[in-house]
């Protein structure tokens, strides 16, 4: 049977048993692996029965406005209901969220108003109060504020907590959710506690977040709030759909590790999540030894890495903030402690190319010219084939028989796209240091540092 729109598709997410990440956990850990949405997050869920429920009471009519603040995903549900049912949208978010977040949006027909995020929530510049602005200046428009709506807690009340019990035939012992606007925690908790008061509630918020600290003990301090990377959860304010009640535990997680634990996820279980999941994931496994050998634990992995791409999937942004350890050119070059780059210049002979080789026993000379760096290269695979043909050409300059210039690459290039750089016809690439030295590093440099 045929769906009449898209937003028939919502809901009915699997549960996908992780295998490989979590094998050393005493239990059981499934995903709830809410990006197979229409929208790919979970926030179709509470975008759809906000909608709904603003018709209900009037305050969203035909032809109207949907206005929001959304770190992406919500305005992405709110969307496609506008798309079904014909609304205008637009949407507020931080420029901290991904380009890919704003993209999508706009590809959908909405409108993006990006508000800088290191502000007061109650500043004129915030994403909540230019939204707030917006809503009183258009006609015929609704805020929806899904922190305050309490039509977010009551989607996940109404779908993601009975698919959970029923996916997991009630044998759920342990919900696992990032807290961010406190819908999905506290409406998926609420449903699943009237079914079982035992069963565990574990929130996972950021350092930077002050809804830890407000969890324990009922403070809204702002002194724990600054500035955080993650993106889809934590809070400078307690948002309305919260009921700590609901909730037995908060954890912290970093920006790193999420990062982190959000790439390992993709690699060894092929779930392409997004940042907020890995932060889940990562909170349970600093929680994994309050586990139980009968325990079933449900993680919520609420959207999808092609949000991320340019941003947790991509290395040079991972590097930049410190947060992937990998190899690079620079660390080849640290090992090779007083080493300094033998070069020949191009008016050289090539009995002096070959003299060098030996001296050094190295394969690969860039050709260096003052004042102009590198303007070739000599190696020993090119020089055999050439003297041993032609002997007179050992008194022949560099410059008649050199090959082109190694490629030039960043200091801070990672060493598997190096790899990738040299071939049978390049055995080396450079690079240039902070003092700008030139430095070489070859086919045998990288292979020894990926033995290692």
């Amino acid at each position: 049977m045929w769906k009449n729109n898209i937003l028939e598709t919502i809901g009915n997410t699997p549960l996908i048993k992780l295998n490989k990440v979590t094998k050393d956990f005493p239990c059981t850990v499934l995903a709830k692996v809410d990006y197979f949405n229409p929208g790919n997050s979970i926030k179709d869920r509470m975008a759809l029965k906000m909608v709904e429920v603003a018709e209900l009471e009037g305050k969203l009519k035909p032809g109207g406005t949907i206005i929001e603040c959304t770190s992406g995903n919500t305005g992405m549900g709110l969307a496609l209901a506008a798309c079904v049912k014909g609304y205008r949208c637009i949407f507020t978010t931080t420029d901290k969220q991904s380009k890919e977040k704003m993209d999508i949006l706009k590809a959908v027909g909405a409108e993006v108003i990006v508000c800088p995020t290191n502000v007061e929530p109650d500043d004129p510049r915030s994403y909540y109060s230019v939204a707030r602005r917006l809503a009183k200046e258009i006609p015929n428009s609704y805020f929806f504020n899904q922190y305050d709506n309490l039509a977010n807690r009551q989607a996940h009340y109404e779908t993601t907590g009975p698919e959970i019990w029923e996916q997991t035939e009630g044998k759920i012992t342990h919900l696992v959710c990032t807290a961010g606007t406190g819908g999905t925690v506290t409406g998926t908790a609420m449903f699943l506690k009237e079914k079982n008061p035992d069963i565990q509630v574990w929130a996972i918020d950021v350092f930077g977040s002050l809804l830890t600290k407000y969890f324990n003990t009922g403070e809204v301090d702002m002194n724990e709030v600054h500035p955080y990377i993650s993106e889809g959860f934590g809070e400078d304010f307690v948002p309305a759909n919260y009921d700590m009640s609901v909730i037995d535990y908060f954890e912290q997680v970093t920006d790193k590790d999420g990062a982190v634990m959000a790439r390992r996820i993709a690699k060894e279980e092929g779930i392409f999540i997004g940042y907020s999941a890995g932060s889940c994931l990562q909170g349970l496994m600093q929680l994994k030894n309050r586990l139980k050998k009968d325990d079933l634990v449900v993680c919520i992995f609420h959207d999808h890495g092609s949000r991320y791409v340019a941003k947790i999937y991509n290395d040079q942004w991972m590097m930049e903030r410190g947060f992937l350890d990998v190899k690079t050119f620079k660390d080849i070059v640290n090992a090779r402690v007083g080493q300094k780059l033998v070069t020949i210049t191009p008016s050289q002979t090539v009995a002096e190319a070959v003299d060098l080789m030996k001296k050094f026993d190295i394969e690969n000379i860039p050709v260096m010219k003052n004042g102009d760096g590198p303007v070739g290269a000599v190696s020993e695979t090119g020089l055999f084939q050439k003297v041993f043909d032609h002997p007179e050409l050992r008194e022949a300059t560099v410059e008649s028989i050199m090959e082109k210039a190694y490629p030039l690459v960043n200091f801070d290039t990672p060493v598997e796209r190096l790899g990738s750089l040299i071939n049978k016809g390049n055995g080396a690439v450079l690079a240039k240091d902070e003092t700008g030295n030139y430095h070489i590093v070859t086919k045998y440099d990288v292979i020894q540092s990926l033995a290692k």
